[in-house]
């Protein structure tokens, strides 16, 4: 739903939800690649479970203020899918996160970080229209969502209170919402999706809302000829994420050292059983065009697996 993808917190993505999902969910079809870094419209069959688990691994420590700041944080991000109908599909994801942040103050260095389950997020996906013809097909699925605040935001350690980008929760009530196409042959499959998260107020702060654009294509590898028997199929992926975060609000008043704009290049590679899918992928960005000193992305990775049952 991976993953929005983005907690936004001090302008840091992670793999919270926000279409990490939001959005990182699919459907799983024999011989059929799919997005690693977001959702598809392919259909889940009616009274079907699907289910992810991913690691994501996500470095930031580009730090343009002076304080040297570091921030890593490793998530387990559970998601879990049902079929309602050959239209309807509901998904819920929950991760559990690692979070550690370093900095410099008062010249010494300083750790301060947590871990726990992050905030639980709930939505329903549409497929509002289809267009199948032999050896392809077309998709278009409207989706939206709610991010409750299940995870704890209150922690605190030798220095006090931690700040939001440290906490596994946010306090606060968010909604997502968006469209996501999809395009499927035999050999590759392209994806897109436009999508849009409002983050509320808690605790005194409220992060800025993420308008986001991404693009996916999956190409067949191995078997570059189809024949009957294959057991399993290797996909290249290559994906591009643009994510765009309005400034953070503190006690009423703009952040000026957070929000902006970043564009990822994602390559990555699935080995797709006839239930299952193995996937990896590394974002890279190639453009952030942040406000003040706010900090950037060293890269994010991703591992996982999806099945169904």
């Amino acid at each position: 739903m991976n993953e929005f993808v983005t907690d936004c917190r001090m302008s840091v993505l992670s793999p919270a939800p926000a279409l990490l999902l939001v959005f990182a969910l699919i459907c799983i079809r024999p011989a059929a690649g799919a997005p690693i870094t977001f959702n598809t419209a392919l259909p889940v069959t009616q009274g079907v479970f699907i289910a992810r688990e991913q690691l994501v691994v996500n470095q930031a420590g580009d730090d343009p203020s002076g304080a040297d700041r570091d921030r890593t944080e490793v998530a387990a991000v559970s998601v879990l899918g049902y079929g309602v109908t050959g239209r309807w599909a509901l998904f819920g994801e929950l991760p559990y996160r690692d979070i550690d942040l370093d900095l410099t103050a008062g010249g010494q260095r300083v750790s301060r970080g947590t871990s726990g389950f992050g905030d639980l997020s709930l939505f329903a996906r549409y497929t509002a229209y289809q267009y199948d013809r032999p050896q392809r097909t077309f998709r278009v699925a409207p989706f939206g969502g709610v991010k409750a605040p299940t995870g704890k935001d209150d922690e605190r350690d030798a220095q006090g209170r931690l700040p939001a980008a440290v906490q596994a929760g946010s306090g606060s009530w968010d909604y997502f919402g968006g469209v996501v196409m999809s395009y499927q042959t035999l050999r590759y499959q392209f994806d897109g999706q436009l999508a849009y998260r409002a983050n509320t107020e808690a605790n005194g702060f409220e992060a800025g809302d993420v308008f986001r654009l991404d693009g996916s294509l999956q190409y067949r590898l191995y078997p570059w000829r189809l024949g009957g028997g294959a057991p399993a199929f290797v996909y290249g992926v290559i994906e591009a994420n643009l994510v765009h975060q309005d400034k953070d609000r503190l006690a009423g008043s703009n952040d000026p050292d957070s929000g902006g704009t970043r564009l990822f290049l994602t390559p990555g590679i699935q080995y797709v059983g006839r239930r299952w899918i193995l996937e990896g992928a590394v974002q890279v960005p190639v453009v952030q065009d942040l406000n003040g000193t706010a900090l950037e992305n060293d890269y994010i990775v991703r591992a996982g697996v999806r099945f169904n049952f």
